[in-house]
């Protein structure tokens, strides 16, 4: 995507541009990612967690630092519908956090909103991103 139709996508957004709570099949897409990397009991009782933790917000550059994964393309398919998306004035759900560990060289996990988190960096590379943060459940 060039850089005229990006701007185009991304000028003018409102701000706060995040709902207060997740939306429901956020929920089965965060098991579905953590069963890749965790045992599914386990990250179903991580994803559990997610429903009483409270709102965390941390900046887009940050997150992509502390979880280690590159900045998605803004012409990415998820992240230009959320760019478009909040152009609209539509609301993006909060993203899931599973808490790195420093000491065991453990990056931070994005169970589910990567391309949130891409899209309001495209936005705002200092843009707060609303979180749902949870240590893994053991």
């Amino acid at each position: 995507m060039n850089a005229k139709v990006t701007k185009k996508l991304i000028k003018n957004p409102p701000s706060p541009h995040w709902k207060d709570q997740s939306d429901e099949h956020d929920y089965p897409a965060a098991v579905n990612y953590l069963s890749l990397l965790a045992d599914p009991d386990l990250a179903r009782k991580t994803v559990e967690s997610f429903k009483n933790s409270p709102i965390s917000r941390f900046l887009a550059k940050d997150l992509l630092r502390a979880s280690r994964l590159p900045l998605l393309p803004p012409d990415n398919a998820h992240v230009k519908a959320d760019l478009k998306k909040v152009k609209k004035g539509s609301l993006l759900s909060p993203v899931f956090l599973v808490r790195g560990d420093l000491s065991a060289d453990r990056p931070l996990v994005i169970a589910d909103g990567y391309h949130r988190i891409c899209g309001s960096y495209y936005l705002d590379e200092n843009a707060e991103v609303l979180c749902n943060l949870v240590d893994l459940t053991q």
